[in-house]
């Protein structure tokens, strides 16, 4: 079964490397209305090659996490399935918030990313219908989600494994704490203190700093004028959940 993962997954690699060689070829004996068409689908192809490369790398990546299960709702993500539905529900809430400038899908109806692939992917689930996700995107090759506007070297010299907590979606916002956004810090909590992590960084909006800066542990390494196409002040944050205060144990942790 290994041999057979492992040779799906060079496949895969290989048909990527053929459309991307090919993509921008034309024909020159055919139409240009035909090139057209020939482009799209290999355009098309190309995506859905990334979407299965990026689906098999997220299962692979979350089922080698140790993840304890301490809500019936809460779940880690490690079937084709899960991470469909998590895909979905970013781009739904995506679309409906106008956040798809700064986070695009890549096939429409589906937000995924190359960081999935070495990300701790959360979900929250109520009668079999996701209405919350949050991912650990773990450092590696392809560094950071934020690191196109700071760089986290700084962080690398000082910890040994850093990480970086992004794309936190809930289907529909609540005054107060809803149980999504409990039970999603809850896992990431859980993510951190069982897999070796040092310090979680993250970008977000100034505005939202007064709930996180009751968590403990939480530094601001960078103010920032905007973020991307987010034309409003930000924070780049620092995050060490063993420094957590009795405000989050008892909020998120009970």
């Amino acid at each position: 079964m290994k041999n057979i993962y492992i040779n799906k997954n060079h496949s895969l690699t290989e048909l990527q490397e053929l459309v991307e060689q090919n993509i921008d070829k034309k024909l020159s004996y055919m139409p240009d209305s035909f090139n057209q068409q020939q482009h799209q689908a290999l355009e098309l192809f190309k995506q859905r090659v990334f979407l299965e490369k990026t689906i098999d790398e997220a299962i692979s990546f979350n089922k080698k996490l140790t993840f304890e299960q301490t809500n019936q709702n809460l779940y880690l993500a490690d079937t084709a399935e899960d991470l469909i539905d998590v895909f979905t529900l970013r781009s739904d809430v995506y679309t409906r918030i106008n956040y798809q400038d700064e986070f695009p899908d890549v096939i429409d109806g589906l937000n995924f990313d190359r960081y999935d692939s070495t990300s701790a992917i959360l979900f929250y689930k109520v009668e079999k219908k996701v209405t919350g996700t949050i991912r650990v995107v773990f450092d590696s090759k392809d560094k950071l989600p934020s690191e196109d506007k700071f760089c986290f070297d700084s962080m690398r010299n000082k910890y040994n494994i850093i990480s970086e907590m992004s794309r936190l979606v809930i289907d529909k916002e609540t005054k107060g704490l809803s149980l999504e956004f409990k039970y999603l810090f809850n896992g990431l909590h859980n993510i951190f203190k069982n897999n070796e992590i040092d310090i979680i960084l993250s970008g977000l909006k100034k505005e939202h700093y007064k709930l996180y800066s009751k968590f403990g542990g939480v530094d601001i390494l960078e103010n920032l004028d905007s973020y991307g196409s987010f034309n409003i002040p930000c924070l780049i944050l620092s995050w060490d959940p063993s420094q957590v205060s009795s405000f989050f144990k008892r909020a998120f942790l009970k």
